[in-house]
């Protein structure tokens, strides 16, 4: 049983009887009337059970975006309903106007929709849904939970998309598509043409020239069909923020760009995710549909609070296949991590692949270099110095070996990744 604030109110009114009439019998006759009078309006509310209550499928949404819950409610019963309910769901599934009032006739059916804002990744579940019902005078209510399953994915965000177009517009570039051209570049010859103004000399076809009055020049395109592998770190290194967005989400968005951008190119894209186990893998073989894939893929990933496993990792990346490709290890620049777990796996790695270190850079390490105001701030200005330098000096480890480093922030490092990879095929290097 459930009351209602009617029920104080009228206590409340008991005070009239009492000063016309005051004596204890009056006031234990006031009680006993209020008392009898909210059980008879309780055993008059209908009962919950006669609600038949289904959900819709929701699917999936995208970190930040709105998704919507429809439950369709029906009376089975013979008499009207009139009741309020309440969607629940867990906390971070972000439900917003999830109490509904209802009134139902006898056999009437009703939709209503409650807005989700997922505020993380995963699998966000309802907790049930609760039927308060009152009685005629509104007194008391007959209240139940009832377990109506249901469930929202959010997936990574994937902000990166806005940089995609200008990313295809350059590989269009790349691959002759626009009436712009590169020359010489990349590794695949395409046709013959004559000189201009600007071409590079080393394209001449000395042969084709002799036999026409022209001087020719050879085009190339960009190679297609290969393989780009990327290796998502999902350590502890990975947990940490950067301003609101955690290492690893950031990490995520470049990795979705960048697998759209090789899909178009017509490379195949495989992708692994682990820490000291394989998490996530998607073989995906340059399928269209690769950012939806591997944003499935994510939703459920977070940071494990352990050291990586590279050999492992680079074990599975040899799995995947003998033929070179690009790999391209998503993990933050940590000195202590790269040095000691990383730097040993990478000769093997580079034996068969070009490697690509992409990281997170946090730009507070910047300011607080340069904050100079009080003894902490200095203190501190010589520790963020310190670890700028050994980030640096790793960076610099792995350059000697023949690893490329792109190190940008969370906003830049997308982007960054994608012109490494345009750079990297317009010069036929993968």
């Amino acid at each position: 049983m459930v009351i209602t604030g009617r029920v104080p109110l009228l206590l409340l009114l008991g005070l009239v009887p009492v000063v016309l009439r005051p004596a204890m019998s009056t006031v234990w006759l006031w009680l006993l009337l209020v008392a009898m009078t909210t059980a008879v309006d309780w055993f008059l509310a209908v009962k919950p059970q006669s609600l038949r209550i289904e959900r819709g499928d929701i699917g999936s949404t995208r970190l930040g975006h709105e998704a919507e819950s429809r439950l369709t409610v029906g009376n089975l019963g013979t008499r009207p309903v009139r009741a309020v309910l309440r969607d629940a769901w867990q906390p971070s599934a972000g439900a917003e106007n999830n109490r509904h009032h209802i009134r139902l006739a006898a056999g009437g059916r009703a939709v209503v929709t409650t807005s989700l804002c997922p505020r993380r990744r995963g699998d966000l579940r309802s907790v049930g849904v609760t039927v308060r019902a009152p009685g005629p005078l509104g007194l008391a209510a007959r209240q139940r939970t009832l377990d109506v399953p249901g469930m929202v994915r959010s997936l990574p965000p994937f902000e990166s998309r806005k940089h995609l177009p200008s990313r295809l517009a350059r590989l269009r570039e790349l691959d002759g598509r626009s009436a712009v051209r590169i020359r010489g570049a990349g590794t695949e010859f395409d046709s013959l043409r004559e000189y201009v103004r600007g071409d590079d000399v080393r394209s001449i076809d000395w042969r084709a020239s002799a036999r026409n009055r022209n001087v020719v020049v050879r085009t190339w395109q960009p190679e297609r069909d290969r393989r780009v592998v990327l290796v998502l770190d999902t350590s502890r290194v990975s947990a940490a923020r950067i301003g609101d967005v955690p290492r690893l989400d950031a990490a995520m968005d470049a990795a979705l760009l960048l697998a759209a951008l090789a899909a178009r190119a017509g490379d195949r894209v495989d992708f692994l995710a682990g820490d000291r186990r394989v998490r996530a893998r998607v073989r995906a073989a340059g399928a269209r549909d690769i950012a939806a894939r591997l944003q499935e893929a994510m939703a459920d990933l977070d940071p494990v609070i352990a050291e990586a496993d590279w050999s492992a990792l680079a074990g599975e990346v040899n799995r995947l296949g003998r033929q070179r490709a690009l790999v391209v290890l998503l993990t933050p620049l940590e000195p202590a991590s790269v040095i000691e777990s990383l730097l040993p796996v990478l000769p093997a790695l580079l034996k068969h692949h070009r490697v690509v270190v992409a990281s997170v850079q946090d730009p507070a390490l910047g300011e607080m270099t340069r904050q100079r105001e009080s003894l902490t701030d200095v203190y501190g200005a010589a520790a963020a110095a310190r670890v700028v330098q050994q980030r640096r000096r790793a960076s610099d480890i792995l350059a000697a070996l023949g690893v490329h480093v792109v190190d940008a922030d969370a906003d830049q490092l997308p982007p960054a990744l994608a012109d490494h990879y345009l750079a990297l095929k317009a010069r036929g290097l993968l």
